[in-house]
This record gives C-alpha cells, structure tokens and sequence, in this order.
C-alpha cells in the first residue's frame, strides 16, 4: 500500500472560506448609522450622500434613514435619504 495518495488525487481538497458578500440592507429599508449596506470587492456600488466606504469597499451608513440606490452618470450609487 501507497504511504502518499499518488496522481490526481493529491492535488484536490482544498476549497477557500466564503466571504459572505453582496447587499445586506435593500432599497428601502431603513437602517442606523453604521449599518453595512454592501459587501463587496471593488466598488461595484459606489457611495452617495451620508453613506461610507471602508478599506475593503464596504459601504456602511453615516447617518439614521432609509437606503436609496440609483444611478447618477452610469455609477450605482447608495446613498441614505432622512
């Protein structure tokens, strides 16, 4: 018997963790300042007026209100309207 696993079968098993991305609060929810609103690497959605980014591009509210994503220029934008 093989002490090693021998051909292809040595070069699987592996898989990465999942990262949990995407939209947590949709159009129209209302939400409280620091609430993350996306999730997301790069800025696919970009942030409007009262909403933040952060280092790896998450977008978190700045203020209390109800979340608004729409378009300006051709950029998705997210934005909290009070």
């Amino acid at each position: 018997m093989a002490r090693k696993r021998g051909g292809s079968g040595a070069k699987n098993g592996r898989d990465s963790n999942p990262k949990y991305l995407g939209i947590k609060a949709s159009d129209g929810a209302i939400v409280k300042a620091g609430t993350v609103i996306a999730r997301q690497r790069g800025t696919n959605i970009h942030p409007g007026t009262n909403v933040g980014c952060g280092g790896d591009y998450t977008l978190f509210a700045l203020a209390d209100g109800k979340v608004s994503f729409h378009q300006r220029r051709g950029r998705k934008l997210a934005s909290i309207v009070q």
